[in-house]
């Protein structure tokens, strides 16, 4: 959602050339890399919470 109102990295390389230039496969590694991404920080952080936790 930050690519389509313009801050930039992977989003906007998803947006710009992947959708606007109708580069699918441009737009299907991007769109693949931020699922990753996401996926990585969000068991990061739920192990952090885990960690951290007070029982």
């Amino acid at each position: 959602m930050a690519g389509a109102v313009g801050a930039g990295g992977l989003g906007d390389l998803a947006i710009r050339f992947g959708y606007q230039r109708f580069q699918t496969d441009v737009m299907f590694v991007t769109v693949v890399l931020l699922l990753v991404l996401v996926q990585f920080l969000q068991a990061a952080g739920d192990r952090l919470v885990r960690r951290f936790t007070r029982k």
